[in-house]
């Protein structure tokens, strides 16, 4: 017998679960300190805004909210290595690549108040970007549609997706990544890898041993990578989106992690696993060891650590109060968007609703 094909799934990492460097060869972007810093003053704002984001939910300002609390690396190392000119296609947690992009956190409170104009950016470069995608791997197909327009239309610009590891598993995912391999897409999807997928354990998922060589399955380049790690993250991403703009093709990264909170507002994580796992993973979350590495360097202390937090918490009482201030729209908004003529159905619908709400007054 002869062997059809082979393959291995390197690993990538660069800082370990205490913030030692474990290989010495840095990214250029590691080397400048002050931009590292600027990573890691982004991760706690995340950090931050997710606090406040669960207790305006608690408070009832908010409706169910999924949190980001433990995956701050791997979302702000996806963002900080796009391109302006590149577009992402998230799903529902991943502030951090976003806030990056320019979005408010005032947009992201009022997509979970209920209030679609949150999906409405109005920075660049989140502006061209996709909105918030919760059909669970829906948004690997709308990246890879993308990353076709591209191609056909000769732009150096990359669609990038990002997806949860029970999301890999779906069909959506599978389309996207064949796609991405029979037409050498420039498309990069990271499989956001935190060991739940809501109560199911990622041992349960799939046989595969890694999440990424589902990727080699498509005729992609695949890694795994430390998800707690920015410098590994930026790093992957960064090789990733390279050869996707030099016409090498698309890319899935594997990113590592652990998701600390509940799966969202309406999840009590409790029930399916043990404090012992929750334990572990807090020894290795993505802020400690940055923080780590950065006062080692000696260009970062607690006083500094509590001013930005200071700076963080301004900043997000002011985007709460704007959010808590914008006009509520009127009830027929649920109907006027979604058809250039509204169909009789639905037009009879918006008539009743309209009557209810006349009669209210």
């Amino acid at each position: 017998m002869t062997i059809a094909a082979k393959f291995e799934i390197e690993y990538l990492q660069y800082l370990d679960a205490e913030g030692k460097q474990v290989r010495d060869d840095l990214p250029e972007f590691a080397k400048d300190l002050g931009h590292m810093v600027e990573l890691y003053k982004l991760m706690l704002s995340t950090r931050v805004f997710d606090a406040k984001s669960i207790a305006l939910q608690r408070t009832g300002k908010l409706g169910t909210y999924a949190s980001c609390l433990g995956h701050e690396a791997a979302h702000v190392g996806i963002g900080s290595a796009m391109r302006p000119e590149d577009v992402y296609a998230p799903s529902y947690r991943e502030y951090g690549a976003q806030l990056y992009r320019g979005v408010q956190p005032r947009e992201v409170y009022m997509y979970w108040g209920g209030d679609e104009r949150g999906n409405d950016y109005q920075n660049e470069p989140a502006r061209h970007d996709f909105a918030w995608s919760v059909p669970i791997a829906t948004q690997c197909l709308h990246a890879a549609g993308s990353a076709l327009a591209f191609k056909i239309r000769g732009e150096k610009r990359v669609a990038v997706a990002t997806i949860g590891d029970g999301g890999s598993s779906k069909g959506d995912f599978y389309g996207a990544i064949n796609m991405a391999g029979a037409r050498e897409l420039p498309l990069v999807i990271a499989i956001v890898n935190n060991q739940w997928a809501i109560s199911v354990p990622r041992k349960i998922q799939s046989g595969s041993q890694t999440l990424a060589q589902k990727g080699i399955a498509a005729g992609l380049y695949s890694i795994q990578v430390d998800g707690n790690d920015i410098i590994a993250v930026r790093k992957a991403m960064e090789d990733a989106l390279e050869r996707a703009r030099s016409g090498q093709g698309g890319s899935v990264l594997e990113l590592v992690t652990y998701r600390l909170g509940d799966h969202t507002t309406a999840d009590d994580a409790r029930r399916y696993r043990g404090k012992d796992e929750v334990d572990e993973a807090w020894a290795k979350e993505p802020m400690k060891r940055l923080k780590h590495w950065l006062v080692a360097k000696g260009v970062w202390d607690d006083a500094k650590e509590e001013a930005w937090k200071a700076e963080c918490d301004d900043w997000m009482d002011n985007e709460v109060n704007a959010y808590l201030e914008t006009r509520t729209q009127p009830v027929t908004a649920m109907f006027d968007y979604i058809f250039a003529e509204v169909p009789a159905d639905l037009a009879k619908q918006r008539d009743y609703v309209l009557s209810l709400e006349n009669k209210a007054h």
